[in-house]
């Protein structure tokens, strides 16, 4: 993998699970915030260790495995963003923005993934 393009993914991955944090932070302390923060926290957070973990990779094949982890990660994530902006438990004006950003990171590493396995 090309190592611009490679950094420029862990930036963004690790800008990611900063604005994650953020969001997260602004949840209610009550036990649906608590639960939310905890689940967001997790698959918010751990996308871009995995990436780092995808990155070295001992094989293709594990890269791909790794890369899947990944992926199902960042999904889990666009979903506790999903539930948090419908269901208006906070009013956040970046809401938007990091749920487009979970969209275009879960596209670029599908599409990792696609290119991986057509090189087997």
């Amino acid at each position: 993998m090309n190592g611009k393009y490679q950094n420029s993914i862990v930036e963004r991955l690790l800008d990611y699970a900063v604005n994650v944090i953020k969001l997260a932070g602004k949840l209610p302390k009550s036990a649906l915030g608590s639960h939310i923060n905890g689940q967001l926290t997790r698959s918010g957070t751990s996308a871009g260790s995995n990436y780092e973990e995808a990155c070295g990779a001992e094989s293709r094949a594990d890269f791909i495995h790794k890369m899947g982890i990944v992926l199902k990660e960042l999904k889990e994530s666009r979903y506790w963003l999903k539930l948090i902006n419908r269901s208006g438990i906070i009013k956040d004006d970046n809401m938007p923005a990091l749920i487009n950003e979970t969209e275009e990171l879960c596209k670029i590493i599908a599409q990792s993934i696609i290119t991986a396995k057509s090189k087997i």
